[in-house]
């Protein structure tokens, strides 16, 4: 019998419960895994809240690192004993063991931690595609980030760093603006007391940013596209703070024949080859150190209710686990 956090209605934290579950035998092509940690992201709180839509009753959670336990027919790709980790995956990963599919599942490197995977494979990845996939950026380029003291922004500026890339970071305090600094972010704007588009004007020599980053959403989708270059691009990958308001394609034009595209992770790594390839490239820079994952809040899985009030509050700096 394992335990699980499970919903059966769509809410606050308060609809998230603690329970035993029975896991049963891996199927054809499923395996069965203990975790060793799991991964806590914002987008956790889209399925709670309904904002992503789920059938009910339902597990929550898409992201954790653990040791293969059992392996069902048809899975030749992995054994028993294998260190694994996996995103995207159905909702399910806040368990101490599960099954699912083995396709999901992506190896585990010695040289990285359950811990450390748990809490940058889906913020890995996503910094993955944004910076190698989304839009040519070359050596030199200046490009802002939303959010540069969270997960991805500490991930994304790192690896922007080893490419050559120039980061201007948003954050909402000078205790997160340090943190973005301290990895690599060569200007902080603390947007809630400076002008985010006038600063980045201001940096930029009045020429704006060719590509915005923006997990925000909502309250940032204005200041975002005022911050860009012509014919520059934002990217919408998130909505921290609600959905991006309808977009006027007469602006586009108007403000400079800006492009607006809303990625998602799992279109990114659907293709097995393609997300070996980005996993392979994310976890060759932090095994050699030049990407470092730094967990700065650990909860138990019990306190699910309390880590996604966290969450939500902004209490958070960089990633979150829960631990097992």
């Amino acid at each position: 019998m394992a335990r699980a956090v499970r919903m059966y209605e769509t809410g606050g934290p308060e609809v998230l419960h603690w329970e035993d579950l029975e896991v049963g035998e891996p199927g054809v092509g499923e395996v069965r895994i203990r975790h060793r940690a799991v991964g806590l992201n914002f987008a956790d709180t889209y399925f709670r809240s309904g904002l992503y839509p789920a059938p009910l009753p339902a597990g929550i959670g898409v992201e954790a690192a653990g040791v293969i336990e059992a392996v069902g027919a048809g899975v030749a790709e992995f054994r028993v004993g294998d260190r694994v980790t996996y995103t995207g995956s159905p909702l399910g990963a806040y368990s101490t063991e599960r099954v699912l599919p083995a396709q999901h599942l992506i190896g585990l490197p010695d040289a990285i931690s359950f811990e450390t995977a748990a809490a940058m494979t889906m913020r890995g990845l996503t910094a993955a595609y944004l910076l190698r996939r989304i839009h040519p950026l070359r050596a030199g380029d200046t490009v802002l980030v939303h959010a540069a003291a969270g997960g991805v922004g500490l991930i994304f500026t790192q690896w922007a760093k080893v490419l050559g890339i120039n980061v201007i970071g948003t954050v909402s305090s000078e205790e997160k603006a340090d943190v973005a600094r301290a990895h690599g972010c060569d200007h902080v704007v603390i947007y809630t007391r400076e002008d985010v588009a006038a600063r980045v004007r201001e940096i930029t020599g009045g020429a704006g940013v060719p590509v915005v980053f923006d997990s925000i959403g909502k309250t940032t989708f204005q200041a975002s596209m005022h911050c860009l270059a012509k014919r520059g691009l934002l990217v919408c990958f998130g909505t921290a703070s609600g959905p991006v308001p309808p977009i006027d394609a007469m602006q586009l034009a108007v403000q400079g024949s800006l492009f607006v595209t809303r990625p998602a992770l799992a279109d990114y790594i659907a293709d097995p080859a393609e997300r070996a390839e980005l996993a392979g490239e994310l976890f060759g820079h932090v095994a050699e150190g030049r990407i470092r994952i730094e967990v700065n809040q650990r909860y138990a899985l019990a306190d699910a209710v309390g880590a996604h009030r966290d969450l939500e509050a902004g209490r958070s700096i960089g990633s979150s686990v829960f631990t097992l």
